[in-house]
């Protein structure tokens, strides 16, 4: 379930987030520990078992591949590893070992330790990722650049107001992945249909305990079969690779040759392997980092909708799946760590050429300002007679070479109601420093908000 020292590693594997076996093993462990102090504390319990469980709960004492073969037998790991658990314990010990419990409850609440821990290492990355883009945001609130929308050519803009919306869509994953995080991450206890019935009347009180020996919220009951908790964190995940996928799409667009506006931070020279270099080609600087985002962020809608379609399960306990879940979002939990690890580092050395992104704008040859045109022309030959003008002049100076200014200066001199405006409106109408709207209120803005954010997580509620 992890890529953790495997082939792809450095691809996949960027970050803190641990959801190996080990890792699975140990919350599993943590969770059955758990549970024996819990039962203890409940008086149903020997004294002293919930230390002894918790000393031989170590997951270096059992063998993984052992316990999966044995998962053959009954459809999941746990069984086998409650028994492997409970030999290794004396007697009045071994008996609190998963007392009352079922399967589900040992491997949902292990996911649930998992998604704790794997969530605040992404939100570590996230956080830095989003400092990173409102230092961009800041630092070039006033550097000109084309905007593009359908891939083509727009109006001008800002990359200020750029590295703004990157801010933004990472700000707002972070808050909605911390929210559930902080909400809806709960322990999962409910005996073999949800009644706790081989606890008695002590059932409730027990599932209280487990919670808080764990850290994670108690719910008003189980929800063996009720995954809307899943599908949460699922979404979360998948919301936070698509905010770090769109800063990553962006980059590579804006790092093509015959656009260069930005590029990766590049490495030191020297002998050896480089970053960003081609196995055919030397002369190659690819943006690896924001590749690197690209292909763990493209894994996550179809693990979402994996664990989305897993979500209707039957009656008491699902036939099918609940085991369907379990990779899906080990992986996704796995992914957006790496998304957001590399996010962090792409934003955090990113190189951004204010003169090439002016020098673009340039080239365009005024173009771009076709509507700021149109706005001025239209008080004085009406709105469809002024945009046909300026798309007609527009058209020509494609076909022709000419300025679009020349071309621009022609038509109105020719158009029917005389010089609708000089020389020197058109030259103002063509400066892109005068068409930038409220582009610099809207970076403000942005930046106040980033620190409500900052402020928010800093202090949940």
């Amino acid at each position: 379930m992890s890529d953790a020292g495997g082939l792809f590693a450095g691809i996949f594997a960027r970050g803190e987030v641990d959801t190996g076996e080990t890792a699975w093993l140990q919350a599993m462990l943590d969770t059955e520990a758990a549970l024996a102090r819990a039962l203890e504390r409940a008086g149903l319990a020997a004294e002293g078992a919930g230390a002894a469980v918790t000393a031989a709960a170590v997951a270096g004492n059992f063998d993984p591949g052992e316990l999966g073969r044995q998962a053959a037998l009954t459809g999941n790991p746990v069984p086998a590893l409650a028994r492997a658990l409970a030999a290794r314990l004396p007697a009045a010990a071994a008996a609190a070992v998963h007392q009352g419990a079922t399967s589900q409850d040992i491997m949902d609440t292990a996911m649930m330790l998992l998604a704790r821990n794997g969530t605040d290492a992404v939100l570590g990355s996230l956080s830095d990722a989003s400092g990173a883009a409102a230092a961009l945001t800041a630092e070039h609130e006033e550097t000109m650049m084309i905007g593009r929308t359908l891939l083509q050519q727009a109006v001008p803009v800002t990359f200020g107001l750029v590295a703004a919306g990157w801010m933004t869509g990472l700000d707002e994953a972070r808050r909605t992945l911390a929210g559930v995080r902080r909400e809806r991450l709960a322990v999962q206890f409910g005996g073999a249909a949800g009644t706790l019935a081989a606890l008695g009347t002590a059932g409730p009180q027990v599932a209280a305990l487990l919670a808080g020996e764990l850290g994670l919220a108690e719910p008003a009951l189980p929800w063996h079969t009720s995954r809307l908790r899943i599908t949460e964190l699922a979404a979360a995940l998948a919301g936070a690779c698509a905010a770090a996928g769109k800063i990553a799409r962006d980059v590579t667009l804006l790092a093509q040759t015959e656009v260069a506006e930005v590029r990766e931070g590049a490495e030191p020279d020297g002998p050896g392997p480089r970053r960003g270099g081609s196995s055919a080609m030397p002369h190659k600087r690819n943006p690896v980092a924001a590749i690197a985002v690209l292909g763990c962020a493209r894994q996550a809608p179809g693990l979402l909708a994996t664990l989305t379609a897993s979500a209707e399960q039957e009656h008491q306990r699902a036939a099918g799946a609940w085991h369907a879940e379990w990779q899906p979002l080990t992986r996704l939990l796995h992914l957006t760590g790496s998304a957001a690890a590399w996010c962090a580092e792409l934003l955090a050395g990113l190189e951004v050429d204010a003169a090439a992104m002016r020098a673009n704008l340039d080239d365009a040859g005024g173009l771009p300002l076709a509507e700021h045109v149109t706005t001025v022309l239209a008080p004085r030959l009406g709105r469809q007679a002024a945009h046909d003008l300026v798309a007609g002049a527009a058209a020509r100076s494609g076909r022709t070479g000419r300025p679009f200014r020349d071309e621009l200066a022609s038509a109105v001199a020719g158009s029917s109601s005389g010089a609708a405006i000089g020389p020197e409106e058109i030259d103002a109408a063509l400066d892109p420093r005068g068409y930038l709207g409220a582009a610099g209120q809207f970076v403000r803005r942005a930046l106040d908000a980033h620190q409500d954010c900052e402020r928010a997580l800093a202090n949940p509620r």
